[in-house]
């Protein structure tokens, strides 16, 4: 998977909801939480002022500290 990215809930109802390709990729993600997204899917608007995301502590590969 590429990066993703965790979205806080307030925000994610916000957002445009990922498309069935992304949502393949995510599905592959370590770390996925039910708010999860590609971070380079995510369009900046000003609707989204204030976005919170969170990055996974780790991927297939690497445990980040």
């Amino acid at each position: 998977c590429t990066w993703h990215d965790i979205v806080e809930h307030g925000f994610y109802e916000a957002l445009e909801p990922p498309s069935e390709g992304e949502e393949d990729m995510v599905d592959l993600a370590f770390g996925l939480t039910l708010t999860s997204l590609l971070g380079c899917q995510i369009t900046v608007t000003e609707d989204i002022d204030g976005l919170v995301l969170r990055v996974p502590t780790g991927s297939r590969n690497v445990l980040l500290g």
